[in-house]
């Protein structure tokens, strides 16, 4: 079992920054791959970012590409989405989740092929 608690959201103007931290215990953290999705009120959940169990991370969306970083510190036990240029739109509920081994390019973006969930952490965007 593992456990992912996020932390890190906020209230801030647009142009801020902000970087959100997943902090995962119960499991070999260098085994699991990672993905960031967000939620806005009556939308559907939306995929952000995918890391690889190796760091390395291979997919982002495009609408935050540029301004959205996601990394992952073995050595903490942390995953992180640093957050700049925010927008309004980037408003939502921001979850992070894992799953052991990576996963194929194609398939990183669905969130059912993730076994663990953070709790969720609120970002707010607005002037």
């Amino acid at each position: 079992q593992v456990q992912l608690v996020e932390s890190g959201g906020g209230l801030v103007q647009p142009g801020a920054s902000l970087r959100l931290s997943c902090t995962a215990s119960g499991r070999s953290f260098s085994s699991l791959s990672f993905a960031w999705f967000r939620q806005s009120p009556g939308k559907e959940r939306e995929f952000v970012a995918h890391v690889k169990t190796s760091g390395q991370n291979t997919n982002i969306i495009n609408s935050v590409k540029g301004r959205f970083a996601a990394s992952k510190v073995n050595a903490k036990n942390t995953l992180y989405l640093q957050m700049d240029k925010l927008r309004p739109e980037d408003t939502a509920v921001y979850y992070c989740a894992a799953r052991t081994n990576d996963l194929i390019f194609s398939a990183q973006h669905i969130a059912r092929h993730y076994t663990y969930w953070g709790q969720g952490t609120q970002v707010t965007v607005t002037s």
